[in-house]
């Protein structure tokens, strides 16, 4: 007798090998795909909050105070959201916003970032029955507002 599988359990291994790597590749792509929309959120919502928190400390008596408190918002976003590659093509001012309105003397800064940019760096899967594989909103937004 021979040793080894016996001659019905040939293709047995290749099967099984198949049925664990699809299942394997999908939970890899779905905690890869997920995690750069996580990532972007968080950073937006940090970025906002502190361009919020700069703003707080600009002096009213400073002169033309609105520009002023505007500006710092910007320039934070701005300074906060550098690390983001340019492949992901956020544009300060198109895809985010820090208005001041002098009427109620609110702050409100905010991010509205499309969702459809992010094809540039990860694939979306359409899967049958699933649908798009990240799914995603239209826009990935995030907003800080303060009252001074």
């Amino acid at each position: 007798m021979k040793a080894g599988l016996p001659s019905k359990q040939k293709g047995a291994v290749a099967i099984e090998f198949a049925v664990v790597f699809v299942i394997f590749f999908a939970v890899f792509y779905g905690v890869v795909s997920y995690s750069l929309p996580f990532v972007l959120m968080q950073s937006f919502n940090h970025a906002t909050a502190e361009a919020v928190r700069r703003s707080v400390a600009v002096d009213p008596n400073t002169p033309g105070y609105a520009t002023v408190v505007q500006n710092t918002a910007t320039s934070t976003l701005q300074q906060q959201l550098s690390w983001m590659p340019s492949a992901l093509d956020l544009v300060i001012g198109a895809d985010t916003s820090a208005v001041y309105n002098t009427g109620s003397g609110t702050l409100t800064v905010s991010v509205n970032y499309p969702t459809r940019k992010l094809n540039r760096v990860i694939p979306f899967l359409v899967l049958p029955g699933v649908g798009s594989v990240p799914n995603l909103p239209a826009n990935l937004s995030a907003t800080s507002s303060l009252q001074f």
